[in-house]
């Protein structure tokens, strides 16, 4: 047994000084072996969670997000906690830009679509609209790469996507035929976009009647009609890009891939409860069992 110990265990017994002067030990040494022994108290679990759910995510977790994956694991905390946390480990999620609507160009001479969701409830199922637009992605060396998505309006899921390094008509065009032949939609789809040259392509509406669904289009100059589709790219490029930009088109494509699976399966939406669209369409789908109409 060491003599810092033993003057420990003596502790209680004889003051340290003494105890200390006996066995020729400097107090000064005594307290400073006695503070290395010291441990530190263990982080709570929750705390632990908190940071690896913050990172699993690759910081694109604000708090509102992070209290119901923490809660999810069974951690009873709050917003103030978790920004508390955060604040302490200098952790800080993506802010993505603030959501400016633009619009695209059309051919004034092309008869567009009605806009079939005005005045309309949002759908209570899936596959009843899917709305689509197209993005600009910077390309390493200048340029751009374009990438077409459509989104289930009723669960935020990406159901089809396509990228290329030009933008063909055939952009959206294989998009949604993707998403088609994976949803199998019923009939009666409506399929929602602005009247870009590439929705009012002869291909591209031939393909939406053959399935069976309907064209519908936001009204000319007005932005907020596919305000769905537009916003929802400002938290998708922030998250997928990161500030940064894509080599080539191999590139984007893996980086997309990845990014959407994990859109999909993972990312909680506020919009849906904090669910991920995967999961949300199975409550739903769980629910209509349950209780058929």
């Amino acid at each position: 047994m060491s003599t810092y110990r033993y003057i420990a265990q003596r502790a209680g017994q004889a003051p340290v000084r003494q105890l200390c002067q006996v066995l020729r030990v400097a107090p000064a040494a005594y307290y400073a072996w006695q503070r290395r022994q010291q441990v530190p108290a263990a982080e709570p679990a929750w705390q632990v969670a908190v940071r690896e759910a913050f990172a699993h995510h690759s910081q694109r977790y604000g708090t509102r997000r992070l209290r119901a994956e923490v809660q999810a694991d069974g951690h009873a905390v709050g917003r103030w906690r978790i920004r508390r946390v955060l604040k302490a480990h200098g952790l800080r999620a993506q802010q993505p830009r603030s959501f400016v609507p633009r619009t695209t160009d059309s051919d004034p001479a092309v008869r567009a679509a009605p806009n079939r969701l005005l005045g309309q409830r949002a759908p209570t199922a899936p596959n009843r609209v899917w709305v689509g637009d197209i993005t600009y992605l910077p390309r390493q060396g200048g340029g751009w790469l374009y990438l077409a998505v459509w989104l289930d309006r009723c669960s935020r899921k990406i159901v089809g996507w396509d990228v290329r390094d030009t933008m063909p008509e055939d952009l959206v065009s294989e998009a949604l035929r993707r998403a088609l032949v994976v949803r199998r939609p019923p009939a009666g789809l409506i399929v929602h976009s602005d009247q870009g040259s590439q929705y009012t392509a002869t291909r591209f509406k031939d393909l939406v009647a053959k399935h069976g669904a309907l064209q519908s289009m936001s009204r000319r100059g007005n932005c907020y009609d596919n305000a769905h589709a537009e916003s929802f790219w400002s938290r998708f490029k922030a998250e997928l890009l990161d500030g940064g930009s894509f080599p080539g088109l191999a590139e984007a494509k893996l980086e997309i891939s990845h990014h959407v699976a994990y859109y999909n399966a993972e990312r909680r939406h506020s919009a849906l409860g904090y669910q991920s669209p995967n999961h949300f369409e199975t409550q739903l789908q769980t629910t209509s069992q349950l209780c058929p109409a």
